[in-house]
């Protein structure tokens, strides 16, 4: 059951109005949980809530944001793909090892998008044509990326990169906190807000999710759009391989080694179902400023690396088991009420003694 539906049917049932349903959603209770984390780190955390160390958080989730995005998609229509966070090692090997042949920037990066998006192919064909599950098709491919970019590159690293691309990855918007890859970030949100939630395409894809062979005789081309979702997704891993090795200022084989786990706990996080067919992309987008600034406020405060990661692993494993226990006791609850206004009514119809 998607966490809206519980929502709606949690606030009928004490008989709220769709005003209050809106707020019952998992989607909006991650929005109160980040406002409730900025409002905790900026009480408790002295230069948190600057826009200095705002802006840093931004930058530091560039990646996991853009990548994010497909993502999303992916999840609603019932995929996965966990060969993003290989990909964009990939693509940051290719740059370094180009760069340093002695190629020009504005050839490298076109050819690595195109390299990312062959990547994404080749899990859409594995998982529609072949017919192999897009969990495995990604582990395999996971291993498959990281192995190309430690064959590029080695083991060494890559640095000196022009400052003229450089700066689009760590400079900010003039008059703003904001860094550029953010800026880009939100054009692209809106886009991908506008494809999922208001055209044919979005509701193709929760049809996908929801039923895949119902949407399969209903006319919609789900093996297209599916190969079309990878493909895009192994384009967005290449591209945020670029941003992030212009922002680090360095090209290595094991850049961006297990971010695929933070994107997944950002989309899933913000009640994206993993079975498909449910969420918003606001939704995703909250649970993805949930992670980073939850991350920067335990990073101020100096909580170990591990324990962080610990922290995102217990939000994944709450952002897939709580909207199923609320919506099973709302079910069982709405149960309870159909038994017993039924019981009710076989007693009124029965006929009184006679005297």
């Amino acid at each position: 059951m998607t966490p809206d539906i519980v929502g709606s049917k949690a606030a009928s049932e004490r008989g709220a109005g769709p005003g209050l349903a809106r707020f019952l959603r998992w989607d909006a209770a991650v929005g109160v949980l980040v406002v409730a984390v900025f409002c905790v780190g900026a009480g408790t955390t002295s230069d948190f809530a600057g826009t200095g160390n705002l802006s840093f958080v931004l930058n530091d989730i560039a990646e996991v944001a853009i990548i994010a995005l497909p993502m999303t998609l992916l999840v609603v229509a019932g995929q996965i793909d966990l060969s993003v966070a290989s990909m964009l090692g990939l693509s940051s090997s290719l740059v370094g090892t180009l760069w340093d042949a002695g190629w020009a920037f504005e050839t490298i990066v076109p050819l690595v998008l195109v390299v990312g998006t062959v990547g994404g192919m080749l899990n859409g064909w594995l998982v529609t044509k072949v017919g192999l599950p897009p969990l495995a098709v990604t582990i395999g491919t996971l291993t498959l990326f990281r192995g190309l970019a430690s064959v590029a590159l080695g083991s060494k690293a890559v640095t000196d990169f022009p400052q003229s691309y450089a700066k689009w990855a760590t400079d900010k918007v003039p008059g703003t906190f904001i860094p550029y890859p953010i800026a880009l970030f939100v054009v692209l949100g809106a886009v991908t807000g506008l494809v999922l939630h208001a055209t044919w395409i979005g509701r193709s894809l929760f049809a996908i999710g929801a039923q895949e062979d119902v949407a399969y005789f209903a006319g919609i081309r789900v093996k297209r759009i599916k190969l079309v979702l990878f493909s895009v997704t192994g384009l967005f891993s290449a591209f945020a391989g670029v941003v992030y090795t212009l922002r680090y200022g360095s090209a290595r084989a094991d850049n961006g080694f297990g971010l695929e786990m933070v994107v997944v706990a950002s989309v899933l996080l913000g009640g994206i179902d993993f079975e498909g067919g449910k969420g918003t992309l606001g939704g995703a987008v909250a649970g993805l400023l949930l992670i980073g600034l939850l991350r920067n406020l335990l990073t101020l405060n100096d909580v170990a690396n591990e324990i962080q990661v610990i922290v995102t692993g217990l939000l994944l494993v709450t952002s897939v088991l709580a909207p199923r226990v609320i919506a099973g006791a709302i079910e069982r609850r709405h149960r309870r009420n159909a038994t017993a206004a039924t019981t009710s009514t076989s007693v009124q119809d029965l006929p009184e003694p006679e005297r």
